[in-house]
């Protein structure tokens, strides 16, 4: 590879790290960005909107073990818009969006739930979605237990309500 072609190539890559140390585990995730596979460059990738590709590896000690995870994804996001460091946080961001699905299907039964027709389930998400934002805007981590609580104490469950639209 000539030194022309290896400038090159090292601008169409970034990397970013982060590292996170808590609840007995220390995290380093890396991100390397790509633009080499964008705006029809790979006669075999057949996605026009293409900005960026990437690999994130994740290396996670608890208890002194090293556990390590490699992802690969795409974006539509173009360097200009997000360069690896941006990429690594919304990466990472995306978790957070994901824990408010994991409370929704698991503690709130949304996979579970038969409403499949009419308004019926975009009334019930709504709900859901309120009651999610209640008890969060209340200081409340543990959703689940809060639920339990609730359902024995629905007066509790009333006070909420009303000191939400209050």
């Amino acid at each position: 590879m000539s030194p022309r072609e290896r400038r090159l190539a090292e601008a169409e890559r970034q990397a970013a790290s982060s590292t996170d140390k808590g609840h007995g585990r220390l995290e380093k995730r890396t991100l390397t960005s790509t633009t080499s596979l964008s705006g029809g460059k790979d006669p075999y990738l057949d996605c026009p909107h293409l900005g960026q590709s990437f690999k994130l590896l994740r290396e996670r000690t608890v208890n002194g073990k090293t556990s390590t995870e490699t992802v690969y994804g795409i974006t539509s996001l173009k360097r200009e818009r997000a360069d690896a460091a941006r990429l690594l946080k919304l990466v990472r961001s995306h978790w957070s969006v994901e824990s408010l699905f994991h409370v929704r299907d698991v503690t709130f039964g949304e996979d579970a739930c038969r409403a499949r027709t009419g308004a019926a389930p975009a009334v019930l998400s709504a709900l859901r979605n309120a009651a999610i934002t209640l008890l969060g805007q209340n200081g409340i981590a543990n959703k689940a237990a809060a639920l339990r609580r609730h359902a024995a104490h629905p007066d509790e469950a009333l006070a909420l309500v009303k000191a939400g639209f209050g």
